[in-house]
Formats: structure tokens, sequence, C-alpha cells
């Protein structure tokens, strides 16, 4: 029953944000409310919803603080010299510029934060986009693609939990999958190379004349909030908080907390100038931490009432005896929905132990199903239960159904492609 009930209510959501019925944000809050007064929850709501809104707390924080010191640095002019130089190399052709995007998003992506990828790809690209009139969706479409692939990436989150998870080591599970990282990469820039080629067939190829935009750019730019003497200083201070993020020397949302009253200070020293940078953020920052605490009710209520795990139990406990051999590929397979409908806490933590027991039933090393469970992750930042996503939609002013319509397909594309891969290559077995 609780099973039913949660299929329901994702079902539900999932219609009413694709069809534009409700936003994310209201659906995130009414839905999950909704089904647990039918099944019965009501006197428990509040704490269910209370504990969700706690768990995402820490990840509001770091985005609200993340937006605000890229927003610092964006105002400073950080990210001119790398828009000047991509207007330079692309020269106004869609393809290019549909390509250079994968490729900045992917380079980016290597420090397995989404919000660095998004806040820099977007900062860097959104002006270009707009300049020669391409549709910021496809931006938000290839960060999030290849956002989707490098979250693979050990110090990304995922492959650590699936090792603390199993008590595996980096060589039984990471080591193996890169060659099927690197068939996602590629799958990526492929997808971007047929963006590209579709908003050229469009709007054409834009002769862009470089100097001419510099000096248009300079002229209509606030001039007065550029700081290229400070640009040296803004470069390390990114590089060294980009750093501390990898290492870990502290919990991200601090980081983010420093990195922005540092930047914000030495930018702008004078008070009334801080007033200003900040409420210029306001509106996109109360936006998407909005919608991350939303997501909080909606994560509560869902591993509160035990759907998740129902879900779960239902899902595997279907699965026909004779396709135990191949619980590897199952496992690849029923990792991106799952991925999709909960937090990876729950997946990796929850759902992988009862699938890697499962698969050892069938005589399948626990590191294969590990492995396995990888795969589906270019679904998973498509979620609506996926903080960082709100972000890049929030930055590039579009819709979250709008996004998960155009390029829900093509991330189901990168996981056929790195299973195919794997299969191939023995990664995992058939």
């Amino acid at each position: 029953m609780l099973a039913l009930l949660g299929y329901l209510m994702i079902l539900v959501f999932m219609i009413l944000i694709m069809t534009g019925r409700l936003s994310a944000m209201i659906a995130l809050i009414v839905v999950p409310s909704a089904f647990a007064l039918i099944g019965g929850f009501g006197s428990q709501m509040g704490e269910m919803a209370l504990e969700g809104i706690k768990s995402v707390a820490p990840t509001g924080i770091m985005i609200l603080f993340a937006i605000l010191f890229f927003g610092i640095l964006i105002d400073a002019g950080v990210f001119d010299p790398i828009i000047n130089t991509i207007l330079r190399l692309v020269k106004g052709d869609p393809v290019k510029i549909a390509i250079g995007t994968a490729v900045l998003a992917l380079l980016i992506s290597l420090d397995g934060d989404g919000t660095t990828t998004y806040m820099i790809t977007i900062s860097a690209m959104l002006p270009l986009y707009k300049r020669i009139g391409m549709k910021p969706l496809i931006l938000a479409g290839i960060a999030v693609s290849a956002s989707g692939v490098m979250n693979l990436l050990p110090w990304g989150g995922p492959t650590a939990r699936v090792m603390t998870a199993l008590k595996l080591e980096m060589s039984d599970v990471f080591t193996p999958v890169i060659p099927a990282m690197i068939g996602g990469v590629l799958f990526v820039l492929f997808m971007a190379y047929c963006m590209g080629k579709k908003e050229r067939k469009r709007i054409g190829i834009i002769e862009v004349d470089y100097h001419a935009v510099a000096q248009h750019a300079a002229a209509t730019e606030d001039a007065y909030i550029k700081r290229p003497k400070l640009i040296v200083f803004n470069y390390a201070l990114t590089l060294t908080l980009l750093v501390a993020l990898i290492m870990e020397l502290m919990p991200s949302a601090v980081l983010f907390m420093i990195g922005f009253a540092i930047a914000i200070t030495i930018n702008y020293p004078k008070v009334s100038d801080q007033k200003e940078r900040v409420a210029n953020y306001a509106d996109n920052a109360l936006s998407v931490v909005s919608m991350i605490f939303a997501a909080g009710v909606f994560t509560g209520i869902l591993s509160g009432t035990e759907m998740v795990d129902a879900m779960a139990n239902s899902m595997i406990q279907h699965i026909p005896d004779q396709m135990g051999a191949h619980f590897a590929v199952i496992t690849a397979i029923i990792s991106a929905p799952f991925t999709f409908f909960m937090s990876n806490d729950a997946f990796y933590y929850g759902v992988l132990p009862l699938l890697a027991k499962a698969g050892a039933a069938y005589g399948i090393d626990p590191a294969m199903i590990g492995r396995a469970s990888l795969l589906g992750l270019p679904v998973h930042l498509l979620s609506p239960l996926v903080p960082s996503t709100y972000l890049l939609i929030g930055m590039v002013g579009e819709d979250f159904g709008a996004l998960q319509r155009t390029f829900l397909k093509w991330a189901c594309g990168s996981t056929l492609v790195m299973i195919l891969v794997s299969l191939v290559l023995g990664i995992i077995p058939l």
C-alpha cells in the first residue's frame, strides 16, 4: 500500500510540473502533504517535513552564499576574459559555442561540485548566448548533462557513498568505471554538437566583430562595478576556495560564507556598495533557496512515511529469479529512476546494500553492483530533488519542466552509452 502511494505521489508530482499546472516549488510542498494526509500520516507530517528541511539546510545555506560569492566575482569582471576569449574563438557559430559550453562545463565539473560548475559555466556563457540569440535552455541542458557524467568522480559524492555503503576501495568502484565515464563524456559532446547544429539551422552563423562587441560591452555595462585591478586577487581567491572545497578543509557552506565575506569586503569596501551588490542577487537567491527548502519537505515526507523503502523493496522483490544472473545490468538500469525519485543518501545507503545482498545470492560481486549503481547518475541531476539544478534554471531564467522535457531523453542516452561501454569492456557482467 505504501509503495503504491509513493508511486502515485511521484506520478502526480511529475505530471503537475511537466505540464506546467503547478510550479515546482508549490508542487514540492502541496503534493507530498496531500499524500501524507491520504496515507493517514497527518499527525506526523509536520515533524517529517521539518526533518527534511533540516537535512537540506546546509545545502541551502551553501548555495545562497555560492550565489552571492560568484555574483560578486561576476560583477567585478572576473569572467570577462573568459567570455572574450571564447567569443574570439567561436566567432558566432552556434555549433562551436555549444561544444565550447560542453568542454567548459566538463572541465569545471572536475571539482565535483554541480553548484560551482553551473555558476561558472552560466556566468561565462550566458552573455554570449544572449548576444547571438541562442536559447538559454540549451546552455542549461549542456551544463547539467556534463555535470551528470562527471558526477561519478569520487569527490563528487555518489562514488564515495558506494564505497562507504559497501566497504569498498576506489580501485574496486571508480577506477574500472573510467572508460564508461569517457563514453559518457563523448556522448555529451555529441549531444552538444546536435544542439548547436539545430541552433545554427534556426539562427545561422552570426558574424561577430569581436572588437566592436568588446567596446560595446565596456560602454554599456556598469563599468563602475568592475574591478580590473583586483582580477589577480579574485582569481587567487576563487582557486583557493575551489581547492579548499575539493580537500574538504571545512563544510562547503562555511567555505562559501568566508569566501563571500572576503570577496565583497575587498572588492566593495563601502557598506552602501555592499548592500547594492547583495540586493542585486536577492531575487535569484530567494527563488533558489526557497525551492531547496520546498524539496526538503518532499524528501522528508517521502522518507518519514517510509514510502521510499516500500517502493525499493517492491521493485527488488518483483525481479524474476531467472533474471538474477543479470542483476548488475538490472541495477544499472533501475539506478536511473531510483536516483531520480530519491536522494543519493536514500539510494546509496538504503537501497544499494539490499541490491548488493540480492546480487550476492546470484554470485555477483558487490563491487560489480556498486559500479552498476553509478551509471544512472546523468538522469539523477534532472531530478526535482537536486538543489543545484534549481540554481541552474534560476540563472538562465528557464522552467524546470522545460529542462526535463528537452534533456531527460539525452540524460537517458548518456546512461545507456555508459551501460553499453561497461558491458562491452566487462566493467559489469551481462
